[in-house]
């Protein structure tokens, strides 16, 4: 009998928890540390494939992401370590995705060719910003120049690139924007990933609002024309939006991020990652130690885990309609109801078509452009 994870797919996501700095903005899991024992890392995340494989048997893999932290400080022999276990232990797609995302500041040629040898497919890159004066003061350790080159080396090595940017900065207008984005997709690959920053608690940008040192961020409306922008342009260019901050030519869609949309199930392993498994008819979220040394202390007692939960059909539901309507593509209902136990509200639905929110067709319910705007909103109103 067909399980709920495979209509999402099956991934396995690999958290490599240091950076060479600490960003303000960033609320990752990420440490910045001198010394970082290589051979005690790399035994510890083959261990723990071990043991995840030992509990999903048969699984196919679809793809594969390391994320952090900066993975691209990982030495490439770990990263083939890596790769090599994964492929001994689950069966994997002919199509399998490997992404490893890369900051601009640790990306060097023959680094790059290895992590392409080992198997590494697809490339993140997180530039964030295209003049200096705002890299700066995003705590980006690269500039400008250094973006281009690493972008450069990257799409000389791999066919799929994607890079990150943040706007809706500190004094930036619309705009500024228009033209930092119509620079930006003159040099794109395939993809691009477009965030507003957000000022999260417990970091640096958190502390400075707090205390209102964090000045010339743009008003609601400000950063709504943004986004606006952003839309046009892209979908001009033909990077069209696929995912609330992803766009991408048609075809070159992030396969692991989608199978998160889809919700599927996925491994997560290293310090702090999340994962979803469905084992024995039920379904768990799970969690890893997050320090990095009780990680390690604890992988080398066997489980890396800090607990597992198991999500109620309600649970499974609600996360379903939170990750899909993320997705242009939208949610199909009948999966809804299938975990739910229920339809989605008939009257919530109604009251969104009626305001524009969203739109139904052929079971599939999708948010309108409109609607993304205030995406929590509508997702909250069909979840009452």
């Amino acid at each position: 009998m067909t399980e709920d994870w495979e209509a999402g797919g099956f991934g396995i996501y690999i958290h490599w928890p240091f950076c060479a700095a600490k960003c303000p903005y960033c609320d990752f899991n990420s440490h910045v540390s001198r010394q970082i024992d290589e051979d005690r890392w790399r035994r510890a995340y083959l261990n723990e494939i071990d043991r995840h494989a030992a509990e999903t048997p048969g699984r196919v893999v679809r793809s594969i992401f390391f994320g952090g932290g900066t993975p691209s400080l990982m030495d490439p022999a770990t990263v083939a370590a890596i790769l090599d276990r994964i492929r001994m232990r689950w069966p994997q797609a002919n199509d399998l995705e490997v992404t490893l995302e890369a900051n601009p500041g640790s990306v060097e040629s023959g680094r790059f060719r290895d992590y392409f040898g080992a198997g590494v497919s697809r490339v993140s890159m997180g530039v964030q910003a295209l003049n200096d004066r705002d890299l700066q003061r995003l705590g980006r350790i690269h500039s400008v120049d250094e973006a281009l080159r690493a972008f450069d080396i990257a799409r000389s090595v791999f066919d799929r690139v994607s890079f990150d940017l943040i706007y809706a900065r500190q004094d930036q207008t619309p705009e500024d924007w228009r033209a930092e984005l119509g620079r930006a997709l003159d040099l794109a690959v395939d993809h691009l990933s477009l965030y507003q920053l957000t000022i999260e608690d417990g970091t640096a940008f958190g502390d400075r609002y707090r205390i209102g040192k964090l000045r010339g961020l743009p008003d609601e409306d400000s950063a709504a024309a943004m986004y606006d922008i952003t839309q046009e342009v892209t979908t001009n260019a033909g990077f069209p939006i696929y995912e609330v901050s992803n766009h991408a030519r048609p075809g070159a869609e992030s396969r692991h991020n989608t199978l998160y949309w889809r919700y599927g199930d996925y491994v997560g392993i290293g310090p702090g990652a999340h994962g979803r498994l469905t084992l024995n008819g039920k379904r768990f979220a799970t969690e890893a130690i997050r320090m990095p040394n009780g990680w390690l202390d604890a992988v080398d007692q066997g489980s890396g885990d800090a607990g597992r939960s198991v999500l109620t059909t309600e649970d499974q539901a609600t996360e379903f309609m939170l990750m899909g309507l993320r997705l242009v593509d939208g949610v199909d209902m009948r999966r809804y109801q299938d975990l739910a136990g229920r339809p989605v509200s008939p009257q919530a639905i109604g009251s969104l078509q009626d305001l524009g929110m969203v739109e139904v067709e052929a079971n599939i319910l999708r948010v309108t452009d409109r609607g993304r705007l205030v995406l929590n909103s509508v997702i909250a109103t069909l979840l009452e």
